[in-house]
């Protein structure tokens, strides 16, 4: 290892004892050793803190963060960005599988590809026991030379695992951190993309595991899954719906302000940001605009069905 690792991985954890030991081992099994590992500990009130003192005691890659209270899910992410040193970035979940290569593979792509901004792998659904239930097809066009395609595709595509990819910290520290409303992994997600595109490294070396305390099935309201990422959103009164429209195009706008991109592609960006919300507001029009879009008409919000971030709880 060199004194400062290349490789930073933050794991945002609440309440994870069931599955957090297998998701460490296989993190620090990995054949790619210039790492660090940097745990946050969402004020957990199971066995979580005790398992995470256990494994940081054995290896010194570990750096164990324990909150004095519940953050939120979306504050415990950023937060481990800020405390992360090396020239890449990892988000990790407390309850899924890596293969043992698949941090080497990302991190030689990354080399091998400058103009790569991301890089992650061939995804598998596993179930409570770790058994593969389904494989996943990644489809969107985040590896296109074209920012504007890239975020087209984020738009109107259903999401990957790419939220949980290894990705260059400079990129991440450009962009705004990750938003506390239901699904802002999406356009956190889209605003990476359009600062370079993705790479798929063609190999099967990411497990999620689907489990009915993960939060997407734990919290299955959208209320509910406001208040796992914010417990500021836990409002009674207001239904958040409405509240979520505006926050996902505003968060869009912004990306898109932010980017630095040339003045066509910006306004390519804002094109097919007013068709994905002519989408929202009316379903059934979303094929006269964009091909990806019929796969999502249905739902009023943006699908992310594979993505699951920050999905743990609130981790």
């Amino acid at each position: 290892m060199t004194t400062v690792p290349r490789l930073s991985i933050g794991l945002p954890v609440y309440n994870g004892e069931n599955y957090l030991a297998k998701s460490l081992d296989a993190l620090l099994d990995q054949s790619y050793r210039d790492l660090e590992l940097i745990i946050s500990d969402n004020a957990s009130t199971d066995r979580t803190a005790e398992i995470c003192r256990r494994y940081a005691a054995a290896d010194p890659r570990i750096r164990y963060i324990r909150q004095p209270r519940n953050l939120g899910a979306a504050e415990n992410h950023n937060l481990l960005l800020r405390e992360a040193h090396g020239e890449f970035f990892k988000w990790a979940s407390h309850d899924d599988l890596y293969g043992r290569d698949l941090l080497a593979r990302c991190v030689e792509a990354l080399d091998e590809r400058p103009e790569v901004i991301l890089t992650h792998a061939h995804l598998a659904i596993i179930d409570e026991r770790g058994d593969i239930a389904e494989k996943y097809d990644y489809t969107l066009a985040t590896d296109s030379p074209s920012a504007a395609a890239r975020f087209r595709s984020l738009l109107f595509g259903v999401g990957g695992d790419d939220f949980y990819g290894v990705i260059r910290s400079d990129v991440l520290r450009r962009v705004r951190p990750h938003d506390s409303y239901h699904h802002a992994d999406r356009t956190f997600v889209a605003e990476i993309a359009l600062h370079g595109p993705f790479y798929q490294v063609p190999e099967l070396l990411y497990f999620r595991r689907d489990h009915p305390e993960r939060a997407e099935q734990a919290c299955p309201t959208t209320r509910s899954r406001c208040a796992n990422l914010d417990p500021r959103r836990s409002d009674p009164v207001r239904h958040p719906t409405a509240r979520l429209h505006a926050e996902y195009v505003a968060g869009y706008v912004g990306a898109i302000r932010r980017s630095g991109l040339p003045a066509p592609e910006r306004v390519a960006c804002y094109r097919y940001l007013s068709h994905w919300l002519a989408s929202r507001l009316v379903p059934a029009t979303s094929r006269w605009f964009d091909p990806f879009a019929r796969r999502t008409a249905a739902s009023p919000l943006p699908v992310a069905q594979a993505s699951g971030a920050t999905r743990d709880g609130a981790g």
